[in-house]
């Protein structure tokens, strides 16, 4: 263990790179006491380094020259580039010399690296990425959200716990309440999937499971965790992403449609401000990669130095917090039901 946390970025990520990577990075270890590894290009690095104030301030550079791109297959990326930052990122995490990373580089990537070089928590089958999205109340965690398109029930049951452990540490929820995404709310309802993860969840007192929600549940802040699998889950964000950039443009362009409507947006300009820090991304940071020995958090590759700010924030919040140890623990606890998961498909 490091006497503060130590969080690797992906200094070369994203569709900016070191121009917003570095200065978040930078402010995050000045604000929160923790040391930054800036993985990239040493020259690049260090040119956005000279533009900011450095004192106190506890950070290192690693360089390299390779760099995943964002189109890349995340396959040819583990086996062909082997000094990618985001690769050696990860490795930094397996050698002990960082407690998580950071990254808005290639998200497949990211998670990929994680799962084969930084490894899995023991019991975990499938890490999941999470995402963390505003309701009319508060943040609820949506997951998975696009590590594992083809899930069974007992990853269902596993995404539960660990995102129980991360709703608790890092949204400060006493008892989240966890609901599992389903075409409707009473038992029974959902494909084999979903109706044999239901009845893995009744059995465990762990945690504290609603039952089925549908996917109009997911932003009335009823319930504070979502669970489903990766092909629904990323379904849902995208369309939840969309959804909420359109509505954006027909506000904007209804409001600018006669001068009545300019001067009203004109009185709700503060309203429209804190609505737009409600749903704007950069404020949660990142995606968390849950069940890996220790934290990855995949950025929107447009994110800016606010963004990054935040991510590295989460990580080392998940570091002191020692949520990996409550997910370890609640994997462990519920190894038995995970079993019988696993003997009923078989």
């Amino acid at each position: 263990m490091h006497s503060i946390p130590v969080i690797a970025v992906d200094a070369m990520g994203g569709d900016i790179g070191p121009s917003v990577n570095v200065p978040g990075a930078i402010q995050a270890a000045r604000t929160f006491g923790i040391k930054v590894i800036l993985v990239g290009n040493e020259e690049l690095i260090n040119a956005e380094l000279d533009r900011l104030p450095l004192k106190g301030v506890a950070y290192e550079v690693v360089h390299t020259d390779e760099v995943a791109g964002m189109d890349e297959k995340p396959s040819d990326i583990l086996r062909r580039k082997k000094n990618a930052s985001i690769q050696i990122a990860c490795r930094l995490v397996k050698e002990g010399k960082a407690d998580g990373i950071v990254s808005a580089g290639n998200s497949g990537a990211t998670v990929a690296c994680g799962m084969f070089i930084i490894g899995r928590i023991a019991g975990v089958e499938r890490p999941a990425l999470a995402s963390v999205m505003p309701t009319e109340k508060n943040p609820i965690v949506l997951l998975d959200v696009g590590a594992n398109v083809d899930c069974k029930p007992q990853h269902l049951f596993q995404f539960g716990l660990m995102a129980n452990a991360f709703a608790r540490d890092l949204l400060e929820y006493e008892s989240p309440r966890i609901g599992l995404l389903s075409i409707g709310e009473e038992e029974g309802k959902g494909n084999t999937q979903v109706k044999e993860a239901y009845d893995l969840f009744k059995l465990t007192n762990d945690i504290n499971f609603l039952g089925n929600v549908e996917g109009r549940d997911l932003f009335t802040g009823e319930v504070d965790v979502v669970v489903c699998d990766g092909f629904v889950g990323n379904v849902a964000l995208k369309l939840s992403e969309g959804l909420s950039t359109s509505m954006g443009r027909l506000l904007k362009r209804q409001l600018m449609s006669s001068t009545i409507a300019k001067i009203g947006a004109l009185l709700a300009k503060k309203a429209f401000k804190k609505f737009a820090k409600i749903v704007d991304y950069a404020e949660y940071g990142g995606a968390p990669v849950l069940g890996l020995k220790g934290i990855a958090i995949v950025c929107h590759g447009a994110s800016n130095d606010k963004a990054i700010f935040n991510a590295v924030k989460m990580a080392s919040t998940f570091v002191r917090k020692k949520t990996n140890e409550r997910l370890v623990e609640a994997i462990s606890a519920n190894e038995e039901l995970a079993s019988l998961g696993r003997a009923i498909k078989n």
